[in-house]
């Protein structure tokens, strides 16, 4: 590639052989309307589909695209970490595939980022396409999560942003494999400024986030930035605690100055239950950070890259 790269694009795709053409189309255009030296990073996180040989076909045909393709799936927060690691630009913008967040914001971006904002995220003011429950619990969890942590982090805003080069090279030093890659830019600090734009339907395709994923997403941004469920369940333990050494102490009242006595096995059997309830809960809170402190004590990867394309250093270049 000639010239100085001023921007990189950073696009995870997995499954997205329905979309990824179209958003390489709308991403060209835009970035050709910049007028300034560009590249447009793929990364396939384990695709199943044609979306490798599709993205493959558009590194032949336009030098500007560079492709990673991992050996396996190894999740989208990792693959917009991979892009970042490879981009060359100056400013590095986050998109998805799936056209929900409209290219032609970029300008945008670039124009606050000229203006000396290091970091420049989307900020969501209509979600189209989207069901009631969707946009509710998106809603109920920026919320909750900017609660539960100490870090600023915006609401209402999703990867869409665009960061300056030293935010990414800062980036990369933080290794953590449990990555919520828009909580650990907030936690950076730097500028920021968010832009307002609507959120589109999907082009084409399925969301590649059920609910099972959006609740390990949710857990995983929550347990990264807070050990408030850790208090929390101390917190409850100690009420729970508290409260039965009272009940204990209205039990003997009963027994010892009064002719009552304590009826009602069930009641003693529910109120058990919940206690052990309440037991396993926290049990499983710290099991979780347990398994977090696990994952990063193994120092393995956060990915393995299978193949590079048009990457002016691999041998693998088409």
């Amino acid at each position: 590639m000639a010239g100085k790269v001023i921007y990189s694009i950073v696009v995870p795709v997995y499954n997205e052989e329905k979309v990824v053409l179209e958003s390489y189309k709308r991403l060209k255009a835009v970035m050709d309307g910049v007028q300034e030296e560009y590249e447009i990073i793929f990364v396939n996180d384990g695709s199943k589909d044609q979306t490798g040989p599709l993205v493959s076909e558009l590194c032949q045909k336009d030098r500007r695209v560079k492709f990673i393709e991992f050996s396996r799936n190894f999740g989208h927060q990792v693959a917009i970490t991979a892009g970042m690691d490879y981009a060359r630009g100056e400013a590095v913008v986050v998109i998805d595939a799936d056209l929900q967040d409209p290219p032609e914001v970029i300008p945008e971006m670039i124009a606050k980022w000229k203006e000396g904002y290091d970091v420049v995220y989307g900020r969501r003011i209509k979600r189209e396409g989207e069901t009631f429950f969707k946009k509710f619990t998106a809603k109920v969890f920026y919320r909750f999560l900017r609660r539960m942590t100490d870090v600023d982090i915006p609401v209402d805003t999703g990867d869409f942003r665009l960061i300056d080069r030293k935010v990414c090279d800062a980036l990369k030093g933080l290794g953590e494999r449990n990555r919520y890659v828009r909580g650990l830019i907030s936690w950076l600090g730097f500028n920021q400024v968010a832009v307002y734009y609507e959120r589109h339907p999907r082009f084409a395709g399925e969301t590649k986030y059920p609910l099972k994923k959006m609740l390990k997403f949710a857990f995983d941004a929550v347990t990264s930035f807070s050990n408030k469920p850790l208090k929390l369940a101390s917190f409850t333990g100690i009420l729970l605690s508290g409260l039965s050494f009272c009940y204990l102490l209205v039990v003997l009242y009963l027994r010892l100055f009064t002719s009552r006595t304590v009826q009602g096995w069930a009641s003693i059997l529910a109120v058990n239950l919940f206690f052990h309830g309440v037991i396993l809960v926290t049990l499983g809170v710290i099991g979780e950070y347990i398994g977090r402190i696990f994952d990063e004590a193994k120092g393995r990867p956060l990915y393995i890259v299978k193949a590079l394309h048009n990457f002016a250093d691999d041998d693998q270049q088409n």
